[in-house]
C-alpha cells in the first residue's frame, strides 16, 4: 500500500532553507510581492528563477541527486513537519511507501529533502501563503505510475484536486476519505467517509484511526 498524506502549515523548528549565493536563506510562500519584510531572510516562489539562472525547483532537485553531507541542513519530507504523525506513518509503512502531498513541491516521496516553506491551499490562510488552484507550479510527481499498489490519500478537500491530478494515470486503485457533507464525485477514485465532528485538520484523525487498525475494512470497501 502507498500512502499519501497533505502537508502542514507547521513546520519543524531546525528545518533547513535552501540559500542564494550570498547565502541569504529563502522562505518559499504563494505570493512573495504580498509577503510581510522578514530581517535575514528572501522570499521566493518555488519555480521563481534564483540567482544562477536556474529555477529553485530545479535546484532542488539537483541537491537532492547530489546532497553529499547535506550542508544546508534539509530535513526528509517526512520529518520536515511538527506532527509526528508523519513519522508513525513513515514507521507503520515505510519511508518508500510514504508520499507526501506539498502545496509548494507537489508529490514527493517521503525521505526527499524539502526546504522551508510557507503554502498551503486553505482558504483561512493569509493572501501570501495561499496557493490558488490557477497559479502555476510545475508540480513533482513521484509516485510511479506502474505502481500495483494500492493509494490511500489522507487530506482535506482542498487538497483533493491536486492529489486527483498528480495521480491521474496511476494504475492502481486510489482511495480517499472525506467528512463532508457531500459526497466527492471522482471517476476513477473509490471515497470513503471517516465520520467525525472534528473541522480542522480532521484528516490527522482518521490517520490516527488507520494507525490503530480501525478502518482496514472500509479501506477494501469504498464507495
Amino acid at each position: 500500500m502507498i500512502v499519501v498524506i497533505q502537508c502542514a502549515a507547521r513546520k519543524r523548528d531546525d528545518a533547513g532553507h535552501l540559500r542564494r549565493r550570498d547565502g541569504t536563506p529563502v522562505l518559499f510562500v504563494a505570493n512573495s510581492d504580498r509577503a510581510p519584510p522578514k530581517t535575514g531572510y528572501v522570499y521566493a516562489r518555488p519555480d521563481d528563477i534564483a540567482d544562477d539562472g536556474k529555477s529553485w525547483r530545479d535546484i532542488l532537485l539537483g541537491y537532492n541527486q547530489q546532497p553529499g553531507d547535506n550542508p544546508l541542513g534539509l530535513l526528509p519530507a517526512f520529518e520536515l513537519y511538527g506532527n509526528d504523525v508523519y513519522r508513525r506513518l513513515a514507521e507503520r509503512v515505510g519511508v518508500e511507501n510514504l508520499f507526501i502531498l506539498s502545496a509548494g513541491w507537489g508529490l514527493i516521496n517521503a525521505i526527499f529533502l524539502a526546504p522551508c516553506y510557507d503554502i498551503t491551499f486553505s482558504a483561512l490562510a493569509e493572501p501570501y501563503k495561499r496557493r490558488r488552484k490557477t497559479d502555476p507550479y510545475r508540480d513533482l510527481r513521484m509516485v510511479p505510475e506502474d505502481t500495483d499498489e494500492p493509494i490511500v490519500f489522507f487530506g482535506g478537500k482542498d487538497y483533493l484536486p491536486l492529489f486527483c491530478e498528480l495521480t491521474d494515470g496511476v494504475r492502481s486503485q486510489r482511495t480517499v476519505f472525506f467528512n463532508s457533507a457531500t459526497v466527492p464525485q471522482i471517476p476513477g477514485v473509490s471515497v470513503v467517509r471517516f465520520p467525525t465532528t472534528t473541522r480542522t485538520n480532521w484528516h490527522y484523525e482518521c490517520v490516527n484511526a488507520f494507525l490503530r487498525g480501525e478502518i482496514a475494512s472500509e479501506l477494501s470497501r469504498g464507495c
